[in-house]
């Protein structure tokens, strides 16, 4: 795990690779992550985690993992806990236990997986082999409790929630939800939402994909729900968008000084949201995604100019963030 010094020689050496605001540097080595409550319990998260499709994901089935372990390694030290993977998600969920255990945090990681063995064309899940996926993640992370399991994408909520009630009963399972990536499935995760008693749901929700907002959001405010936002940068889509552009000089005004910390922040400007995970496999990016959990976070006004600039991006060349 990385020391104190380590973590501060790391904040000051990314500076000029990600232009961050000297202001922020200090704000990385001297404070902590904003933290919501969970709202079934109350329990502190921190706000900004990290989630393992995407880049990590094609990281972890390479044979060099050394990255990832800087990643881990720098999520922790710098304050951020939450941990967002799937058994679909490729060698993720064995890799980020393998690393986690060998750098003694596995404890310190809030471990949110999925569980997702619905049949072909989305038919009835087969029960056995769902307690059989759960199972196996425990065995990745090597911990004797997992503190969240979300039915992946809705599939079989009634048979693949009804096992995690059951683990959460007995105590193997701290919280439990459901997820959905598409938008033409809210009104059933509505349904789930209104008449299941699950802690979390986790969805897509960026600058540009708002649509999370218009009843996803306050419904989860209304039902004490916490909210997990999956791809906050769109995957590509916003890098695209951005292109070589700089972040507005009146994002100082929420001590955003990267687009990272724009789009993040933005997010966590809504009430409802209790964690951002984005997706990375390079420490620098990790470290910067946690600068969008320091400081001011925007207003409602500041956040509907945000939502603005966005819209009014054209396309621009492909850019990679990962």
């Amino acid at each position: 795990m990385l020391t104190r010094r380590e973590w501060i020689g790391i904040t000051s050496g990314v500076a000029g690779a990600l232009a961050l605001d000297p202001r922020l540097i200090r704000a990385l080595q001297h404070s902590q992550l904003m933290q919501r409550a969970i709202p079934s319990t109350g329990e502190m998260l921190p706000v900004v985690g990290l989630g393992s499709s995407a880049t990590f994901s094609r990281v972890a089935r390479s044979e060099d993992q050394a990255a990832l372990r800087e990643v881990m390694s720098t999520m922790v030290e710098g304050g951020a806990s939450v941990f967002d993977t799937a058994p679909s998600y490729g060698a993720s969920e064995q890799v980020a236990g393998d690393i986690a255990n060998e750098l003694g945090v596995a404890s310190q990681i809030f471990w949110a997986t999925k569980v997702n063995v619905a049949g072909r064309g989305g038919g009835s899940a087969d029960p056995q082999a769902a307690r059989e996926q759960i199972h196996a993640s425990f065995q990745k992370f090597q911990v004797p409790k997992i503190d969240l399991i979300q039915v992946h994408n809705l599939a079989d909520v009634p048979t693949q929630l009804g096992i995690l009630k059951e683990l959460k009963q007995e105590g193997h399972v701290r919280y439990i939800g459901v997820t959905t990536t598409s938008s033409g499935r809210y009104e059933d995760l509505a349904a789930v939402m209104r008449n299941e008693p699950i802690d979390f749901i986790g969805v897509d929700y960026a600058v540009d994909n708002r649509d999370a907002e218009e009843s996803i959001l306050p419904l989860a405010a209304e039902r004490k729900i916490g909210v997990l936002v999956y791809v906050p940068f769109g995957r590509t889509r916003l890098w695209q968008r951005i292109g070589d552009r700089e972040v507005p000089e009146w994002a100082s005004e929420f001590d955003a000084a990267t687009w990272a910390q724009f789009f993040i922040k933005y997010l966590l400007g809504h009430p409802a949201v209790t964690v951002v995970t984005p997706s990375t496999s390079q420490a620098k990016h990790m470290l910067d995604n946690i600068g969008g959990g320091i400081g001011r976070l925007p207003s409602d006004e500041m956040r509907q100019r945000m939502a603005e600039l966005v819209d009014a991006l054209p396309e621009a060349p492909s850019r990679q963030r990962g």
